[in-house]
């Protein structure tokens, strides 16, 4: 059904976000109600139509949004809610989703996005389902509300109710183990086991019968019988990381497992069937193992049914702060001293390094220098030889580079360089807004100081093929 003239409400508590967003709405089509708490939200619901479509915010007076979302899917279980919040975690975006949310809407949000949405949501026409099961709350380990974390912390939440295998990819150090726990934290499986396997570490000899356990004689030192890891790991989740890293030998067996649900032990009759969600992860390119022949083209098949890409710490910047503050209090309650903190230069230098050992790197760093530092305060040079050499921009470097190019065109005899260099420069400002943004051309024009449609006109313009 067409989405305009649909009855849509916006349920905050904040004057400002109730105006601005109902505003948007209605100057698309909608018709719009807006209410200040779920309590006059639910006596709306009680006495009118039920709208199409509800906006909620979490945090408000009384009854917060996740209990206005449970008592309206109770009371009108196909209504369409949409769950808005500035605090944008694992726990929370999981929690709506758990609770029956139709999406998460981080704030700030780009109005654009909320009505691109609104027409999403209300031309989908999508069957109310039953709320899954209940699982036990547990703390956040992962940590992060740049962009790419919100849409990142949104799809943990989607995916923790499917019983899909998921592909993990991501740099060394990205954290790819702490979303595979999330996935099963936040799952129906939470209470059953979550066992991890680095494939990796494990030498291809020995690595059958850690996957799948052995029978007493199966092989020479094989003294009892070993339970493997998808035994261990039946009813919960089996997390399989460097998955690229698989010998050839084992990954017909996996296959057949991640298909039939079945195996044998090493050297035993006995066929063992197991209920395991399977999660797999790896830094390597698949697709380029694939066309070497190292890595089979069925089984990626069978683990990417889903795929989460983990970005390096050097695409979430504004995460660094956050983190480190979170690492330095961890660190200075393991060695119960008071905690440091970062000055603002050595905050700026941690800013302007690349990362190539990303979250891991950052982690050991503070660690080291919560024990290391001499004063509570760290400064610039307390971060001299712990930041690794070669990768860190300093402010300079592209000015450097800038005048490097023009002196090699000029040089070349070309004219026209300051068109050209502008062209150039456009371009590296745009697709790194863009891509800080997560794509949202509103919030990367903003970013940048210009409009949206002038961002829209460069980005055809930077597309160009260009010389040099």
């Amino acid at each position: 059904m067409p989405a305009e003239g649909a009855s849509v409400w916006v349920v905050d508590d904040d004057r400002s976000v109730r105006f601005v967003l109902a505003t948007a709405l209605s100057d698309a089509g909608y018709a719009v109600s807006g209410f200040d708490s779920a309590q006059t939200a639910l006596a709306a619901l009680a006495s009118r139509p039920p709208p199409q479509l509800l906006f909620t915010d979490v945090r408000m007076p009384g009854d917060d949004g996740l209990k206005l979302l449970e008592k309206i899917k109770q009371s009108h279980p196909q209504l369409p809610v949409v769950v808005m919040s500035a605090y944008t975690d694992v726990a929370s975006t999981a929690g709506a989703f758990r609770g029956g949310a139709h999406e998460f809407l981080s704030k700030p949000f780009d109005l654009d996005e909320a009505v691109e949405l609104a027409a999403r949501v209300l031309g989908e026409r999508v069957e109310a389902e039953p709320p899954p099961p209940e699982v036990e709350p547990a703390g956040d380990v992962l940590v992060g509300d740049t962009p790419a974390m919100r849409q990142l912390f949104r799809a943990i939440g989607r995916l923790a109710q499917a019983p899909l295998t998921v592909l993990i990819t991501g740099e060394t150090g990205t954290g790819k183990e702490l979303v595979a726990r999330a996935l099963h934290r936040e799952s129906p499986r939470a209470r059953q086991p979550f066992v991890a396997l680095n494939t990796a570490a494990i030498p291809a000899e020995l690595l059958e019968s850690e996957l799948f356990g052995h029978e007493a004689g199966a092989f020479t030192g094989a003294a009892r019988r070993h339970i493997g890891r998808f035994e261990q790991a039946d009813g919960g989740t089996l997390f399989l990381d460097e998955i690229g890293d698989m010998p050839a030998s084992l990954q017909t067996r996996l296959l057949r497992v991640l298909a039939e649900g079945e195996f044998f032990r090493v050297g035993g009759r006995e066929l063992i069937r197991v209920d395991v969600r399977v999660i797999a992860a790896t830094h390597q390119d698949l697709e380029t193992l694939v066309r070497e022949g190292r890595f089979r083209a069925d089984l990626l098949h069978r683990l990417d049914v889903a795929r989460l890409r983990l970005p390096p710490l050097r695409e979430r910047r504004g995460d660094v702060p956050v983190l480190a503050e979170r690492f330095l209090h961890e660190a200075a309650e393991k060695f119960a001293a008071p905690p440091k903190r970062f000055g603002k230069a050595a905050l700026e230098r941690l800013l302007r390094h690349d990362w190539p050992g990303n979250v891991r790197e950052l982690e050991n760093l503070c660690w080291r220098l919560a024990a290391l530092a001499p004063a509570d305060t760290i400064t610039p040079s307390d971060l001299d030889g712990m930041l690794s050499s070669g990768d860190e921009r300093a402010s300079g470097d592209w000015d450097a580079a800038l005048k490097a190019w023009a002196r090699e065109r000029l040089a070349a005899g070309e004219t026209d360089l300051h068109a050209r260099a502008r062209e150039r420069l456009d371009h590296a400002l745009l697709e790194a807004a863009l891509e800080h943004t997560g794509g949202r051309r509103t919030e990367a024009a903003t970013r940048l100081g210009l409009g949206r449609n002038t961002v829209t006109r460069k980005l055809g313009t930077s597309r160009r093929p260009r010389r040099g």
